[in-house]
């Protein structure tokens, strides 16, 4: 009984053993495949990192000196530009969407679960957005924008993004602001401001 238990005991370990290395390998993997979807030096992805350069160009994402992602990055195939400063974070279960052009300046702090999408997505009228929807799921990722708006955003240095906020298209996010948790910002924000709410609003100026 006592060896049967020992074989059992050892077959655990290795199996054990075994499923951890195929585990960091894949997670190494994938991290050597993300970088190679991006232009820059001395930034750091994560095991839970998502990069999708749906235009196989990587000078089309820019990460800066001492940033961290551990968030989703993504280009569509129509168009899109995403550049990331240096000593930023993105934090988990954040998506940087690009159909048009994203810019995030320095020390900017974006914490879990934001969004960032500068484009609408899809389009207004139902029957072309049906038909659109078909294309995609029938011949993968379009290539041509179609009637999508976009409009590109930019998020200036020292901003902090907190967490859960929505920053939709069109919108310039000024140096030194806060956009409050939860909070879904379709109009600018001043330099060194909170908003907050949905639609993100004024709360107060910070020294």
């Amino acid at each position: 009984m006592k060896k049967i238990i020992i074989k059992l005991l050892h077959r655990l370990v290795y199996r054990t053993s075994l499923q951890s290395y195929i585990i960091k390998q894949h997670e190494s993997d994938l991290m050597s495949l993300n970088q190679k979807q991006v232009t820059g030096n001395n930034f750091t992805f994560y095991p839970e990192t998502i990069i999708s350069n749906m235009q196989n160009n990587p000078s089309n994402i820019r990460i800066g000196l001492n940033t961290h992602v551990r968030g989703t990055l993504l280009i569509f195939k129509y168009g899109g530009k995403i550049t990331i400063g240096s000593n930023c974070y993105i934090g988990d279960g954040s998506r940087i969407w690009s159909g048009e052009n994203i810019y995030i300046g320095n020390n900017v702090l974006i914490a879990h679960n934001v969004n960032i999408v500068d484009t609408q997505a899809h389009e207004i009228n139902a029957d072309e957005r049906c038909q659109r929807y078909f294309e995609l799921i029938s011949k993968g990722p379009w290539e041509n924008k179609g009637s999508i708006a976009t409009k590109s955003i930019v998020i200036k240095d020292k901003a902090w993004i907190s967490f859960n906020a929505v920053i939709l298209k069109g919108v310039t996010i000024g140096e030194g602001a806060i956009v409050a948790a939860g909070s879904v910002v379709t109009k600018n924000v001043e330099p060194y401001t909170m908003v907050a709410g949905n639609p993100a609003v004024f709360i107060k100026k910070i020294n």
